[in-house]
């Protein structure tokens, strides 16, 4: 059917989709119209089961009304107030419960909360927090930012500049100073683990090898996902964070987690920082924020890293940045009442009660045609396929298609299919997704 033939379905020219092809979308839409709970429901009123959360942010599933209900109330009564040299209540209430269940352990919480609009804001956020550190301690030649290869950090040039994506190098240019670690994706040693695989730790020295080539001096911050989620679910290898956090306080660097996808309960804690017991200086959030209902994200940083900033005249800006929409009241709102949520329903420590059965699902279909790998950690799996010859993308892509038009909803990064679902998800659901997975890759061939 033409896509002008489908009733209910608005013209497609005007809006530039991002991260699509927009030609081939645009050829054969795939439109999502409602959802609640579980499921989303087409324009052709199918009902989806959503496998990954909408896009790794919708946590506590779809359609709540509490949030919708704190969102109403709060446009009522405050829809929008200035950010900068202003305040309003909703914003530091919100804080100070982030605050409360901040990354870290008690006593040495990052408790100081910066907030952004998104995502790739609270990684440039961080990467300029980490900069203005080292200048404020009298470290101002640290201007360097270390990523790591098949890192995802955002968009912005902050971002892509520690990121590891071959598209967005390749296009795009960088930031002076920008260096990258080696990944640890190890395909002949680390196959088919449930959880933290075993070789690999020794790829955190790759941080020492950078520190001997530009000398610590020059370097600010190291900056990792502790899960690799956009490029395609790469766990990390026992002891490596651990390893990782060593060399940097050795050498005076500040360690950020970029804990976008992570953070609010995707593992099984609260945050990675806690599920893997390493302790980062800055901690980058957004999506579950605020169940992604309304754009937002928040920074986590150290009292160390905050205090060194507050000095100098008390009538100067402390640190030079920030955003129209930081703290926007609305989001707040949608912040505070999804924290309800998590607390009420225990939904941050949820995913470690379904781990097991989630990777037992996911990991009977080794022995698929085609799976090459499949990994898993808390609610989130990685199942890596064969790429075809000339074509890599197109199997994984064949399979996302075929799952949609049979009712699921799943990720793709190059020939490897994501799966991060609310964590409300039942052990039925779980074994749902990983059934039609298994038929869908079968089918595609």
């Amino acid at each position: 059917m033409n896509v002008h033939d489908r009733p209910n379905t608005p013209l497609l020219d005007s809006y530039w989709m991002p991260f699509t092809a927009n030609r081939q979308f645009k050829a054969a839409p795939r439109m999502l119209a409602a959802a609640d709970g579980m499921y989303y429901t087409s324009d052709d009123g199918r009902q989806v089961l959503d496998g990954t959360a909408g896009l790794w942010c919708v946590n506590a599933g779809h359609g709540r009304r509490g949030i919708a209900a704190a969102v109403e109330r709060q446009l009522s009564t405050l829809d929008f107030a200035p950010s900068f040299q202003m305040g309003h209540p909703i914003a530091f209430e919100f804080a100070e419960r982030l605050a409360a269940i901040a990354p870290g352990p008690e006593g040495n919480r990052l408790d100081r909360v910066f907030f952004t609009g998104s995502g790739s804001e609270s990684v440039d956020t961080a990467l300029k927090i980490a900069i203005a550190y080292q200048r404020a301690i009298g470290q101002g030649t640290r201007t360097r930012v270390i990523g790591r290869e098949r890192g995802y950090h955002g968009v912005g040039f902050g971002g892509i500049s520690v990121g590891g994506l071959v598209n967005n190098r390749r296009v795009f240019p960088l930031l002076p100073g920008a260096d990258h670690l080696r990944h640890t994706h190890d395909l002949a040693r680390n196959a088919f683990v449930k959880g933290q695989p075993q070789h690999g730790a020794e790829l955190a020295d790759d941080l020492e090898r950078l520190v001997a080539l530009h000398g610590a001096e020059t370097i600010a911050a190291c900056i990792v996902e502790p899960v690799a989620g956009s490029t395609g679910v790469l766990v990390p290898p026992q002891g490596y964070l651990q390893r990782l956090r060593d060399i940097c306080t050795k050498h005076g660097i500040l360690l950020i987690f970029d804990e976008v996808i992570t953070g609010f309960g995707r593992l099984g804690a609260p945050f990675a920082t806690d599920w893997f017991g390493v302790v980062p200086d800055i901690v980058t959030t957004a999506k579950g924020l605020t169940n992604g209902t309304i754009p937002m994200g928040a920074v986590f940083s150290s009292r160390t890293v905050h205090d060194a900033l507050m000095h100098g005249p008390e009538a100067q800006i402390e640190l030079f940045h920030g955003y129209t929409y930081s703290g926007h009241p609305v989001a707040c709102a949608a912040g505070i009442a999804t924290l309800d949520i998590y607390a009420d329903e225990g939904l941050l420590t949820r995913a470690s009660e379904l781990s097991d059965h989630f990777a037992n699902a996911m990991h009977a279909l080794k022995g698929t045609e085609n799976v090459v790998d499949i990994r898993t950690i808390g609610l989130v799996a990685g199942i890596e396929l064969a790429s075809l010859d000339g074509a890599p993308g197109k199997r994984a892509y064949d399979v996302f298609v075929d799952c949609f038009e049979k009712g699921l909803l799943i990720r793709v990064t190059g020939d490897i299919i994501a799966l991060s679902p609310p964590l409300i998800v039942s052990e039925e659901e779980i074994s749902t997704m990983a059934d039609m997975v298994g038929d869908a890759i079968r089918r595609v061939g």
